[in-house]
């Protein structure tokens, strides 16, 4: 052993095959290595002559190549899955183009010794096809080279070119459709995201073909002049220089030049109906055969009508009656068989999934197709969130207006999560043709909730101070807050804000309005299935604190009504942990909703105090005056759950006029204050002014943070 491993060690040829076995695996392995060795042997062919073995190979490599293509084409099921077409059309183009500078080498150079100087593929080729007769081999070629120029290549090129313009014109739509999909909740985010990707590969896939047709139109070309120069310079080497007689050297070299030309224009005919086919199929999913053969077996009346006028050409005199009358009988005997065959196997006709060809169920002249049944229990399901516009709204989710609404829906969404601490349903968009052309309705679990209108092609423009604004335009109030406004045209903005109002555009009007209405409902929109999900979707090291808690102290749906309660007055639950927390330490002395909810507030007094803290740095108050204090807590009956405000209505409206007046002074002087209230009247104080003034928070002394400035505006 060790003798055999010296020997081969002095040996170089067995150190290189060594190697070689080690290095070939992992070769084969390395793809980019293996193509790149392949692109640089193609650019050697184009200046280093090969010999006619090599050149032989080549050539059947061409061949294979080719044919590859084209079998693999004929099996995809939509052109996307062959996005690499482009880059194999410009691949194969190169090859062809390095065979051909090969063997016109070979032709000018050794053509005088005889048809086999530029090996036996091109002698083959150009024997058979010519037959002895150059003016076959000529008439042949040049049918073959016009075939593929004008009718092939010249065809792909124009579909390329149009499928690739109308790609890139609808894109936009389909951006916009993908977006409206998502944010209507019809799709999740992973499956848009996917349709955008399939969107984008499809747009660059088409403007690369269109890009690749010229490459074969160019090769084309390319043939067509080499063919040219193969014949007139070989004329000239073989009379001039090798002193070969005029009809010798015609016969010789243009034998070699046909069978050259036919070796390269062959495997391009082949690439080009490739090409040909996979930009044709563009509009249809499926391999070719079942495009093709499954859609024209669809129509029988077609190939019955096929058969019969293949037997009046049979009977007709002069015709050859067998071949006619043989394809009749397949035609009518196809045209019986298969639309049972198809009935038996469950296939759905093209017509049915087109709207139906004339005289066909569902099509014109033919009964109606049966609509497929609804199951009844959807109409048991309601749209938490839905967005209805008249029909002069619809372009604001078919254009770009409509891709910036979107895009704002699912931004809310986002920025609902981030605020609020959960997830903002699905909004479904859809239009209703009994609303007014330019107003739309926002519903909350199919109850009305918001409404408002906008002009589609103008913009709102209000003025912070609350004047008359100054500019030509429809004088209107803002649909979110009943502020004054007017719509404007779009040539006036840059007035506008020079002049400082506020400007904005239909889409964000619309999304302010959805935004303020959602926040209003959010109580509503926490159902048990997404407490629960809340829940369930807490971190791993939350998950003792909520097996604690849940079911052992509280149930979930109690935990739903506190966590309501919170949202219902604009409280963020995204601390949920410490919300679970605050709900334990309360379920320690009392079963109360209210009063886990007050705890749970006085838990969350940071995050309430920071909320309501303004831009000078301070909490501003209006507290309760002592009075009214006890006019409230003398007013409470019951005990536990059934503690209730009794107060007198008289005594109630004194407190609303002076709730008001109070208010309405200090929103003159540009304040907007907290009520400050005891914490044991705070849910009913709360009860009494959400009802006038819905906006008004109302705190406790609890649920101010020790470390929160506060500043008293005043007293009711």
């Amino acid at each position: 052993m060790a003798d055999q491993t010296a020997a081969s060690g002095n040996n170089p040829l067995a150190t290189f095959l060594g190697s070689a076995r080690t290095a070939g695996p992992a070769l084969l392995k390395r793809t980019e290595i293996l193509f790149a060795l392949g692109i640089v042997t193609i650019l050697v062919m184009l200046v280093i002559p090969l010999p006619t073995f090599l050149l032989d190979f080549g050539l059947a490599v061409s061949f294979t190549f080719s044919v590859l293509i084209l079998m693999t084409v004929l099996s995809i099921q939509k052109p996307l899955e062959m996005s690499s077409f482009p880059t194999i059309l410009l691949v194969s183009t190169m090859l062809r183009l390095a065979l051909n500078m090969a063997s016109t080498r070979l032709i000018l150079g050794h053509g005088h010794e005889g048809t086999q100087a530029a090996g036996h593929v091109i002698q083959a080729f150009g024997g058979f096809i010519m037959g002895g007769n150059f003016i076959i081999g000529v008439t042949v070629f040049a049918i073959l080279v016009m075939v593929n120029f004008t009718v092939i290549t010249k065809g792909s090129g124009r579909i390329a070119e149009v499928a690739a313009r109308f790609t890139l014109d609808g894109m936009p739509g389909k951006q916009m459709a993908i977006d409206a999909d998502l944010s209507a909740g019809l799709i999740e985010e992973g499956e848009a995201k996917k349709r955008r990707r399939e969107l984008e590969e499809e747009s660059q896939f088409f403007g690369a073909m269109d890009g690749a047709s010229k490459f074969v139109r160019g090769d084309a070309v390319a043939g067509m002049v080499i063919t040219f120069i193969n014949v007139v310079v070989g004329m000239i080497i073989g009379v001039g220089q090798k002193n070969m007689s005029f009809l010798k050297a015609g016969a010789t070299y243009t034998q070699l030049t046909i069978g050259d030309g036919l070796v390269s224009q062959i495997p391009a005919l082949i690439v080009s109906l490739a090409a040909g086919l996979m930009v044709s199929k563009s509009g249809s999913s499926g391999s070719a055969d079942k495009a093709l053969f499954g859609q024209l077996s669809f129509y029988p009346a077609a190939m019955g009508l096929s058969a019969f006028l293949l037997c009046a050409l049979a009977l007709l005199p002069g015709l050859p009656f067998l071949p006619f009358i043989s394809l009749a009988i397949a035609l009518f005997a196809g045209a019986y068989y298969l639309p049972r065959l198809r009935k038996a196997r469950g296939d759905q006709p093209a017509e049915a999934m087109a709207g139906g060809a004339p005289g066909a169920p569902g099509g014109p002249g033919g009964p109606p197709a049966p609509a497929p049944e609804e199951p009844i229990s959807s109409a048991l399901a309601i749209d938490l969130i839905r967005l209805e516009l008249g029909y002069g709204l619809l372009s604001l989710i078919n254009t770009d207006a409509g891709h910036r609404l979107t895009d704002q829906i699912k931004g809310l969404r986002r920025q609902l999560a981030s605020e609020i601490g959960i997830i903002m349903p699905a909004v479904r968009i859809q239009d209703n043709l009994q609303l007014p052309p330019n107003s739309y309705v926002i519903r909350i679990k199919e109850i009305e909730a918001g409404r408002g209108d906008v002009r589609p092609n103008m913009l709102l423009c209000m003025d912070p101070r609350g004047e008359p604004i100054q500019l030509p335009g429809e004088v209107t109030t803002e649909p979110t807050f009943g502020l004054p406004a007017m719509w404007i045209e779009p040539a006036y903005r840059e007035e506008a804000l020079f002049k400082g109002f506020t400007v904005v555009d239909p889409p964000t009007v619309l999304t302010t309005h959805l935004t303020e209405v959602v926040r209003d409902n959010m109580a509503d929109l926490l159902s048990y299935a997404e407490t629960q999900k809340l829940l369930d979707e807490l971190t791993k090291e939350q998950q003792k604190l909520v097996a604690d808690v849940i079911p052992g102290q509280i149930g979930v749906g109690a935990l739903q009504r506190v966590l309501q309660s919170l949202l219902g007055e604009r409280i963020s639950i995204r601390d949920l942990p410490a919300i679970l927390e605050g709900v334990s330490e309360a379920t320690g002395y009392t079963r109360n909703i209210t009063q886990i909810t007050e705890h749970v507030r006085a838990r969350l007094a940071r995050q309430i105090s920071d909320n309501h803290t303004n831009d000078q740095g301070y909490i501003p108050l209006i507290t309760l005056s002592p009075e009214w204090e006890q006019a409230f807590a003398e007013s409470i009956v019951g005990e536990g759950d059934e503690r209730n405000l009794a107060m007198a209505p008289s005594r109630l409206q004194q407190f609303i006029t002076a709730v008001r007046q109070t208010y309405d002074r200090h929103a003159m002087m540009g304040e907007s204050p907290v009520m400050l209230t005891s914490p044991g009247i705070r849910p009913f104080v709360r009860s009494i002014i959400e009802r006038f003034r819905p906006a008004t928070a109302v705190m406790s002394q609890n649920e101010i943070h020790p470390k929160a400035k506060i500043k008293t505006l005043g007293q009711v």
